[in-house]
């Protein structure tokens, strides 16, 4: 059996007006700085899972997987931390660049954010 074949999201035409499912693709245009603080946003909701999470938006209904344990327990940590470096820090040497990726990429999607 073959396997299932993705059909891409169709795209606006030139004279199309962005739409929300459209909007959802776009970077929020915040960098991330490991020296700030941060925090999940407040229309985010974290449901713990056998893999790890999933984060749910309520502001744009994105679903994202957090399938790393440990990128679980920064993003939990990141409130009471002074700064997302200092939540990082529990992270063992050999995974920080992972979940720090991991981490800037969430707060490029909108999932967390500068305090």
């Amino acid at each position: 059996m073959p396997p299932p074949t993705l059909i891409p999201a169709p795209t606006p035409g030139p004279a199309a007006a962005p739409t929300p499912a459209h909007a959802l693709a776009r970077p929020s245009g915040v960098a991330f700085d490991p020296a700030l603080p941060y925090r999940l946003h407040p229309k985010v909701a974290l449901r713990p899972e056998r893999f790890g999470a999933l984060a749910y938006s309520y502001d744009t209904r994105r679903l994202s997987l957090l399938r790393d344990l440990d990128l679980v327990a920064v993003v939990g940590a990141l409130a009471d931390a002074p700064s997302a470096a200092d939540a990082l820090a529990a992270v063992p040497a050999a995974k920080r660049p992972a979940v720090e990726r991991a981490l800037a990429r969430l707060v490029e999607t909108g999932f967390v954010q500068p305090c």
